[in-house]
């Protein structure tokens, strides 16, 4: 079945536009110079520790995860997490947002580390949302319509595995409601014949990016990383 996308959030989508960088892959320049002054040691800023398993005990929040009192907790990658972070933030009933690692195999990687692209990380978004507000699966129509998930390791002209298309659920509803979700935009046709390579795996641990990387568009007076 496919998901109606809640009304409040058809002016958010139709404002969404792909994150545009200026180099094919590696670290973007305007990037650079803040990656070059950042610390060179492992990330010791905030490491998250690893969320509930997907086999936890469920929660009040459906298909919510990491439940904390009112809210619930979704992770995703849809490329460069500046523009990925700002688009979750124009969602209603999203309460927070925060940029990081998540999907790979070093520990406290920092973002030189991960724009080599071999940690393994994926740039990515945790959403903490009230799902009495937004529903997970109109968080997920956000996430499809903020990105192309038919292009693997690449987001226009950001190029690599960190910039991949994945959706990391944290309990068993939230996967089922991916793959749901995922096999619904591939019988509509949207894309044509080409395949939705988007992931879906569990979520990890999540390794929270440097300061300056949080709310880093909202910081620069920017909506998105094209204007």
């Amino acid at each position: 079945m496919t998901h109606a996308i809640h009304p409040s959030l058809a002016v958010v989508l139709a404002g969404f536009v792909a994150c545009a960088a200026l180099v094919g892959s590696g670290c973007r320049p305007n990037e650079e110079g803040d990656a070059m002054t950042a610390p060179s040691e492992p990330n010791t800023e905030d490491p998250q520790s690893q969320p509930p398993a997907p086999d936890a005990a469920p929660n009040d929040a459906g298909a919510g995860g990491d439940a904390s009192g009112d809210t619930a907790v979704a992770t995703f990658a849809a490329g460069c997490f500046w523009g990925v972070e700002a688009r979750f933030r124009n969602v209603p009933g999203v309460v927070d947002t925060e940029v990081g690692y998540t999907g790979g195999h070093t520990e406290r990687p920092t973002y030189k580390q991960v724009c080599t692209g071999t940690t393994g990380h994926a740039e990515a978004v945790r959403v903490t949302y009230d799902p009495d507000e937004v529903a997970y699966e109109a968080l997920l129509d956000a996430f499809w319509n903020m990105h192309n998930p038919t292009t693997a390791n690449r987001q226009g002209p950001d190029v690599g595995s960190q910039y991949r298309s994945a959706i990391f659920f944290h309990t068993p509803a939230q996967e089922a409601a991916a793959r749901e979700s995922k096999a619904a935009l591939r019988a509509s046709g949207r894309w044509g014949e080409k395949p939705i390579v988007t992931q879906i795996e569990p979520a990890g641990p999540f390794w929270r990016a440097e300061a300056y990387h949080q709310r880093y568009l909202e910081k620069q007076g920017l909506d998105t990383c094209g204007t």
